[in-house]
């Protein structure tokens, strides 16, 4: 071997000494998390307030130790002459004194060490908020006035991500993020409704188990609070690959897969004042369709959801309220909108001002007749510093003499548009923003045309127009024309419904109509088949995924519960009971007779499956003033027993499911972790 040099052998030296600083921080590192997970544990089953003290104290001295105490150092350099030596001997030679402090086995030793930790990093999983999340998290934001809920679909995408990840129709992105989704052992869910995030709230010392072990908690947007299905919000949607292609034609997007038309609108009707109407009304108008219609145009509003996600000004409680304190709604009280309202083509123009900010120029609205309505320019608050012309067309010159202000725009809207009025349009997000008003039925053409395959990836309304109208517009070099624009979004509408759900859209390529699917269930339960034989046939969407990776699920509830679900079963893949539920079979349905039986079953089958969902109700009974406490405790046990029989690095999902036309959810999430072995967890 060729002899080093004396920089090399100092680089060499360099490195060893780099390698053994790294692993004695990381043994640090190691035994801080132990000490404040020993806290957590002791804290959680009641030991003593001097133990919890002294372990605080040992967390806190770890902390500030920067290094490792070695004895041995301190007497090698404790004599003065030995130190004067040293310092004689480093001024004639820098390299005198830098001898190798580790042999060539305790190199190997260390590289291995640092190895094997970085492969057990590796194979744990890790869950944290993003910034949806944390504006939604009660932990972060206690007081209700500050959080901004998010939805049961968003829920459903972190269990959906959990089983199939990056393979699942939708990532759950947009509010939180699962490092290392592969190696969840199993993904275990609890569903309870009855309780809401008032509950939790105001008796939160009774849920100690919850405190205690879901370190994350979000409020939820859940159906309950407009009366609809938990159910169908768990299950109706595919989660395959696959089956993001197949989504149910009733519907023109994943996001609609999630709720009924009618939902959608109860929904927004929970956010927006809107003058009741009877179900009967509301059935009815929902089958009378135009002449030039083929189904009804409710079905391409976007859903609350989606509006969120599109950046659409809602007057939702919370930070986007204070937000959007500042905007008016376009009326007073609303309608709920039905197959034959009206729709109006809006676009506008917008400049940029000293203020940062894109103000409105001018603003053109159109009827179904492609009737110019309205098409006014507009003056802004604060002086221009880019007219935008070779966008919005507008130039000084033709704003020399425009008194028109937003507040007039904004009168004026709300006496054109009826209370049912839809808007139509390209990105209305940026136009509303402009206007600063806010309007609870919205056709996007952004969103209901795609020809890129991907929902992220919307196509300008140039090529749309030009794809799918063969017309040319936007080519002028003076600018676009708002007229021109609005025009253009209401023929694409039209065209749309003149066809269907998945005209235009590449990313609907095939159906399955769950109607129909229900229908074949109500015959059959007609006919007096068993619930045994209709398993047998069908399984629930959201367990699809068990017949590509071979795994195998389970759904645990009372008949009440079991029928709901089997509203939305398939036939593809075997289901069986839990007495009958075998090796070959995929999907176990485990019917109880009570909620603790359900509880009990569901820890007891917990480890033998991928995906566990416990589905249970708790009765008005049980929460009245007198038993209320007694049902709190009850709850925090079944959370307590069902974590106790998870597997390390499993996923547990708690959801309060929210009280019917009333009160949000709220969902708790954590990953179980295992216990260092030298961590002692006295009683």
């Amino acid at each position: 071997m060729k002899n080093l040099t004396s920089k090399q052998l100092q680089r060499i030296e360099k490195k060893r000494k780099k390698m053994a600083a790294l692993l004695e921080i990381t043994k640090l590192n190691d035994k801080d998390r132990e000490a404040k997970i020993l806290a957590l544990k002791t804290a959680s089953i009641g030991s003593d307030h001097s133990d919890n003290t002294d372990s605080e104290i040992s967390m806190e001295e770890n902390c500030k130790r920067k290094r490792p105490c070695n004895e041995d150092l301190k007497e090698t350099y404790s004599e003065d002459s030995s130190k004067k030596d040293v310092e004689i001997m480093e001024e004639i030679d820098p390299l005198a004194n830098k001898k190798p402090r580790l042999s060539g086995d305790e190199y190997l030793k260390l590289k291995q060490e640092l190895r094997e930790r970085k492969k057990r990093l590796k194979s744990i999983p890790r869950f944290h908020l993003k910034a949806v999340g944390e504006s939604a998290s009660i932990s972060i934001n206690a007081k209700s006035d500050n959080r901004i809920p998010i939805f049961l679909s968003d829920v459903q995408h972190l269990l959906l991500y959990s089983l199939h990840g990056h393979h699942s129709p939708y990532l759950p992105t947009r509010w939180c993020h699962l490092e290392k989704y592969n190696k969840v052992s199993h993904t275990v869910v609890l569903v309870i409704e009855g309780l809401s995030i008032y509950h939790f709230m105001a008796y939160e010392s009774m849920f100690s188990h919850i405190t205690s072990k879901l370190e994350h908690r979000v409020e939820v947007v859940t159906p309950m609070i407009y009366g609809g299905s938990v159910i169908e919000d768990l299950a109706a949607v595919p989660i395959t690959g696959v089956q993001s292609d197949k989504l149910i034609k009733q519907y023109g997007s994943l996001e609609g897969a999630l709720h009924s038309t009618g939902d959608v609108i109860k929904l927004l009707r929970t956010v927006f004042p809107m003058s009741k109407t009877t179900d009967i009304e509301s059935s009815m108008s929902m089958f009378e369709l135009p002449i030039t219609d083929k189904f009804p145009r409710t079905q391409l509003l976007l859903s609350l959801c989606q509006m969120v996600e599109e950046h659409y000004p809602i007057p939702l409680r919370g930070e986007l309220a204070k937000k959007y304190e500042s905007y008016i709604m376009t009326k007073d009280i609303y309608v709920e909108a039905t197959a034959k309202s009206p729709m109006f083509g809006l676009d506008c123009e917008m400049c940029r001002t000293v203020s940062g900010e894109l103000e409105l120029t001018r603003i053109s609205l159109v009827d179904e007749k492609l009737n110019i309505i309205y098409d006014s320019l507009v003056k802004p608050e604060n002086s221009i510093t880019d007219y935008l012309t070779r966008f919005s067309g507008i130039t000084k010159e033709m704003l020399e003499n425009v008194t028109t202000t937003l507040s007039d725009v904004q009168e004026m809207l709300r006496k054109l548009l009826p209370p049912d009025a839809i808007l139509v349009g390209q990105s209305l997000n940026s136009d509303l923003h402009s206007l600063r008003m806010m309007h609870p039925y919205i056709i996007d053409t952004s969103i209901i045309y795609n020809i890129t395959g991907d929902r992220y990836r919307k196509t300008k309304l140039q090529t749309l127009v030009r794809e799918f109208l063969g017309e040319r517009i936007q080519e002028s070099k003076a600018g676009h024309c708002s007229t021109e624009d609005s025009k253009a979004c209401m023929k694409l509408v039209q065209l749309k419904l003149a066809n269907s759900l998945d005209y235009g859209d590449a990313v609907l390529l095939g159906r399955c109509d769950i109607e129909i699917l229900k229908m074949e269930v109500e015959k059959r339960d007609a006919n007096h088949k068993s619930l045994k034989s209709e398993i047998r046939k069908y399984a629930t969407s959201i367990f699809k995924h068990v017949t590509k990776d071979k795994k195998t699920a389970a759904i645990v509830g009372n008949t009440e519960v079991m029928d709901e679900y089997s509203m939305y079963l398939t036939s593809s893949i075997n289901i069986m009971d839990d007495k009958n539920f075998d090796k070959d079979d995929q999907v176990r349905l485990v019917v109880a007779n009570s909620n603790k039986h359900a509880v009990t079953r569901a820890s007891q089958i917990a480890m033998e499956h991928a995906f566990t969902l416990c589905h249970i109700r708790i009765k008005e009974e049980k929460l009245e003033n007198d038993r209320m406490e007694e049902t709190f405790c009850t709850v925090n046990k079944w959370v307590h027993k069902l974590w106790e029989h998870m597997a390390i690095n499993g996923l547990a999902c708690v959801i309060f499911a929210g009280e019917n036309n009333a009160a949000n959810g709220v969902c708790f999430l954590n990953i179980k972790r295992e216990v260092p072995e030298n961590c002692v967890i006295r009683a």
